[in-house]
């Protein structure tokens, strides 16, 4: 499973549809027979079709002999709808030699994958692009065409401008989306403090949060010999730099940041993953997993 994970392997398949599907089939593989992740999809009911259902799961053998139109209904099916908000600003188009795909491009593929995976579970599931501005939306839905058009849409989506995570967050707050799941994928380059109030009020709305902080190994531990110039992909300032700083100072201030979001997070009871772009995507889909099972 890890080796079909491996971004490395990945980012050579052909597209997003192909990679959600190799990702999401292969923690299937390892996790299908746990009763903890929730995905047992035995026949348990069914239900009467409304507006918005899925057209896929109509039993059309009940239709004919009643002219009732029901769809089936699985155990460890909950119906919670999944809203994905992705950022697409500069930051997030940053790719080190120790990396394999940007950090972008690994976001992509939690995207895609998380998206292949809420409607192999029924789930209604969306997403929002954003940078300074939400560049894209698409509200939450089950019906049969979302799975693509959503993949084509990640397909487009490009690096640039700057991050203000507080309006998408309070979008989504005012739409009053059906309480659910909500992603946020990003490497969150942004005064937590403002993080906290912008997402807070979705937490209150009864969401739960999952937090993705997508790194390139490079920020994390980064390889610095020489003194040397940074660049700011978002704001264009530059400052120097000394080898003493990247390799001493600065991996305490990375952590330090890390450790205020999860804090963040745990304010708001949200779920904080950190994940680098050259480690295997299976922590993304289990938090998704986890905190879908919560609401079995």
């Amino acid at each position: 499973m890890q080796r079909l994970l491996d971004p490395a392997v990945l980012s050579g398949l052909a597209n997003l549809d192909l990679i959600a599907r190799t990702v999401v089939d292969g923690v299937m593989i390892g996790l299908h027979r746990s009763p903890t992740f929730g995905f047992s999809q035995e026949f348990a009911e069914y239900k009467t079709y409304t507006e918005g259902d899925d057209p896929r799961f109509i039993d059309w053998n009940v239709y004919a002999r009643s002219e009732r139109t029901v769809i089936k209904r699985f155990r460890g099916e909950t119906n919670s709808p999944l809203m994905i908000l992705l950022d697409s600003s500069a930051s997030m188009g940053f790719q080190s030699e120790q990396a394999v795909v940007s950090k972008l491009q690994y976001a992509k593929y939690l995207a895609a994958s998380l998206t292949y995976m809420a409607s192999k579970q029924h789930d209604a599931v969306g997403i929002m692009v954003f940078d300074e501005k939400v560049r894209d939306y698409r509200p939450p839905s089950s019906r049969q065409g979302q799975l693509p058009a959503i993949l084509h849409g990640l397909d487009r989506v490009v690096a640039e401008r700057g991050t203000v995570l507080e309006e998408p967050a309070t979008q989504v707050g005012a739409l009053g989306i059906k309480k659910g799941m909500v992603a946020v994928i990003s490497d969150f380059y942004c005064d937590h403090e403002s993080l906290l109030q912008s997402v807070r009020p979705l937490a209150f709305q009864g969401q739960d949060i999952m937090m993705f902080q997508i790194m390139d190994p490079a920020e994390i531990k980064p390889d610095f010999k020489h003194p040397g110039l940074l660049k700011d992909a978002e704001t264009g300032q530059v400052v120097e730099v000394s080898r003493d700083y990247m390799q001493k100072q600065y991996p305490q201030k990375m952590q330090a940041h890390i450790a205020s979001l999860e804090n963040a997070a745990d304010a708001i009871r949200a779920d904080h993953v950190l994940m680098q772009t050259n480690e295997p995507l299976d922590q993304g889909l289990i938090g998704y997993l986890r905190f879908r099972s919560r609401r079995t």
